[in-house]
């Protein structure tokens, strides 16, 4: 089981987004706690480190603690602007 960290600026860009994708995006979530990363990408370049789970047109960035078992939201945005 992981925890996951939901900073403030992330969950404000979460409230921006319509109820029907919100439902999706907090279904990957529970899933990240669950640990359930399967489909999941890394990212390349300077987001090297992070990872990128998919939730429709959106994506949801995150950074992956393994000694503690923290995951920690970097960014849920629309595909087309969240790197």
């Amino acid at each position: 089981m992981f925890k996951v960290i939901i900073p403030k600026a992330t969950f404000k860009e979460l409230e921006k987004i319509d109820s029907e994708n919100q439902k999706l995006i907090f279904s990957k979530i529970k899933d990240l706690e669950k640990g359930i990363f399967t489909s999941d990408k890394a990212l390349k370049g300077k987001h090297k480190g992070k990872f990128r789970k998919r939730a429709g047109n959106y994506r949801v960035v995150y950074l992956k603690e393994n000694d503690i078992l923290v995951i920690t939201l970097i960014r849920v945005a629309h595909r087309k602007e969240v790197y």
